[in-house]
């Protein structure tokens, strides 16, 4: 009789974000070089721009550590809520800071903080997808001040790194699994360490459902799923 499958309960697993969990290679390296630099960057801001799941918030994970800095977002950003946030620390991040492209009350608002911050001596450091010059800001001198602050890009992870963060995710969990599982998954996924988190959630839910180890086989049922292929 085949055993019923359990359940998989989210729990609310929450990954390692500390600076000793951070993998730096070529993709992030300058980046990372940028945060290091802090305090002596060149003015109040810095953008670090790249796809999802590329390490940015992580990045900016590691940098608030070190400032003491609030984590806000583009539907924070209003003028009530600016002085608030320079007021606990000299320095703030916002993720996803180009959404306020298009949204005039955000757009005022991002630029009272960023003008807040040159007249304090604070910190700005803003993730995005694209550098500022692709946002679509509205309001000039916005647009005119983030054009001239620094802007690092971040690369999706070649293999070695993407295999460095599913070792990893898969530590976060408590999961052990062996080097064939992690060098099947990292030469066949999508390149993104948002899809690795994913991949890794699914087959530890797989894995708990079916009451299985996670071999290569069941790490290629999961990836063909993600992919929309048939298991062979």
């Amino acid at each position: 009789m085949k055993a019923p499958a359990q359940l998989a309960l989210d729990l609310g697993h929450r990954p390692a974000m500390g600076a000793d969990d951070f993998l730096v290679a070529s993709g992030n390296e300058a980046a990372v070089a940028w945060l290091d630099a802090w305090p002596g960057w060149p003015g109040p801001a810095l953008v670090v721009h790249g796809p999802a799941g590329c390490g940015k918030t992580h990045l900016a994970q590691v940098w608030r550590a070190r400032t003491q800095a609030p984590l806000a977002t583009a539907a924070d950003l209003t003028a009530e809520a600016v002085p608030r946030l320079l007021a606990a620390s000299a320095a703030v991040a916002v993720d996803d800071a180009d959404l306020v492209a298009g949204e005039p009350a955000r757009e005022r608002a991002l630029f009272h903080l960023y003008n807040l911050a040159r007249e304090t001596g604070g910190w700005l450091l803003l993730t995005a997808a694209e550098p500022p010059a692709r946002w679509g800001l509205r309001l000039p001198d916005l647009r005119s001040r983030l054009l001239a602050a620094p802007a690092v890009a971040v690369t999706p992870p070649d293999d070695a790194l993407l295999a460095a963060v599913l070792v990893k995710l898969f530590a976060d969990r408590q999961l052990k699994v062996g080097a064939e599982v992690v060098d099947y998954l990292a030469t066949r996924m999508e390149r993104s360490f948002e899809a690795a988190r994913t991949l890794v959630a699914d087959l530890d839910a797989a894995a708990l459902a079916t009451r299985r180890s996670i071999t290569p086989r069941l790490a290629r049922e999961v990836l063909a799923r993600h992919q929309g292929e048939e298991v062979q």
